[in-house]
């Protein structure tokens, strides 16, 4: 069904990031879920189970479902959990998403009674497990050498005051692993996390842009607004993009006890938020299964909050292509809703998400008027037609020629 209208020329003064139209439109580059409850705590446990494949399957189709483009998987990096995560990776492929990888070497933080390593150690390790498991990785995943790094080998930087070794550390992590991609030729985002009070220490202008721009935050806070307000200020103060590495409710320190109701209640002014916050360009749901943030429980039933990941995740859109009163393509026009912006390609198409069908798209596109588009929705392909600011005689005369033909036709 094709929806046509003249718009009415409206003065807007916006500047936004664009987003390029992509076939699957979603509103983070990255919307993953953490599995790191049985992906992790689990990985001796079960590591010669082959039953537990079951359980993994189920955790990883669940998990696309809900319409998330990667799965977290914490699995640690040391050879023996080798195969263990191998199962988990194979597992992701099947349901076509990416891997996040948010393991760590079992020594940094003493998991499974490992001896301790030194930060030479971790570099070291990190690069071989990497060039030595080239089929492990595919283009587009994420690597986290030390996600929260803070939390193990000498020191959280609050404590130590070594701020300027920490960041050298880190700087070293991501120089190492983006060089070994780089030899096993594949194009992985090498990404750690951190606690948002050592993020706000660590991370300055000239650091997040040597960490490639893009600083990842585990952040638990007691209201949906306490957390946009702190991205927005962490990314005001670096510059840098934001991905949220772990977030969820409830944890009882902060949120009490919540039933699934209000779960899905905060989890909606959260993500709404989050989804207005330009700097904002990935999160990661913790966790799956486990725990009290948990979204479905130990048989699999879902709670409440996964249908409202679900819409975030898998947002409505609208689809389209801006027209001049010719008829002809307009490239490079902008299209913005509440949400997001998008620009049309060399045919004029785009697709768009958006969040409610009451807020009017405003599309934009140099030489013509800018305008409001109002009555859309999912169902329809839309025709939207904008008009020239100087229609000359030549454009004027092909007008009325297709008029002409119109009326013949008609």
């Amino acid at each position: 069904m094709m929806a046509a209208i003249f718009l009415l020329p409206l003065a807007l003064a916006i500047s936004v990031q664009t987003i390029h139209a992509a076939p699957r439109t979603t509103l983070w580059q990255i919307q993953s879920v953490d599995t790191m409850k049985y992906s992790r705590d689990l990985a001796r446990e079960k590591l010669n189970d082959n039953k537990f494949d079951a359980v993994i399957d189920q955790q990883i189709k669940n998990i696309a479902a809900t319409g998330a483009t990667y799965v977290a998987i914490a699995t640690p990096y040391d050879e023996e959990f080798y195969p263990f995560l191998s199962r988990w990776v194979s597992t992701a492929r099947k349901y076509n998403l990416g891997v996040w990888f948010r393991g760590n070497w079992s020594g940094w933080e003493r998991w499974f009674n490992y001896p301790s390593i030194s930060r030479e150690d971790l570099l070291i390790q990190t690069e071989k497990f990497i060039t030595s498991h080239p089929k492990m990785f595919a283009d587009g995943d994420v690597f986290s050498p030390c996600p929260e790094c803070e939390n193990g080998g000498i020191g959280d930087p609050r404590h130590t005051g070594d701020v300027s070794g920490y960041r050298g550390f880190l700087l070293q992590q991501y120089s190492k692993a983006s060089t070994a991609f780089t030899k096993i030729n594949k194009q992985v985002l090498v990404l750690n996390s951190h606690n948002l009070d050592v993020a706000k220490l660590i991370m300055d202008s000239s650091t997040s842009a040597g960490l490639g721009g893009i600083i990842a935050v585990d952040h638990y806070v007691s209201s949906p607004q306490k957390l946009v307000n702190d991205l927005s200020d962490l990314s005001s103060k670096t510059g840098a993009q934001i991905i949220l590495g772990e977030f969820g409710v409830p944890i009882k320190d902060l949120h009490g006890n919540m039933t699934e109701i209000q779960q899905s209640g905060w989890l909606d002014s959260a993500l709404r938020g989050l989804s207005l916050t330009k700097s904002v360009i990935g999160v990661n749901y913790w966790t799956s299964v486990g725990g009290s943030t948990q979204l479905w429980s130990t048989s699999g039933k879902s709670r409440s909050a996964v249908g409202m990941l679900t819409s975030y995740y898998i947002p409505k859109t609208i689809s389209g292509i801006i027209v001049n009163a010719l008829d002809e393509p307009v490239a490079k026009a902008q299209i913005f809703s509440t949400v997001r912006t998008v620009q049309t390609d060399s045919q004029g198409r785009f697709q768009l998400a958006y969040l409610e069908e009451n807020n009017p798209l405003l599309i934009s596109a140099p030489g013509y008027y800018s305008t409001e588009y109002h009555n859309y929705s999912e169902n329809q392909i839309h025709r939207i037609i904008v008009k020239k600011v100087h229609e000359g005689i030549l454009f004027r005369l092909k007008y009325l020629l297709l008029q002409l033909k119109k009326s013949i036709l008609h």
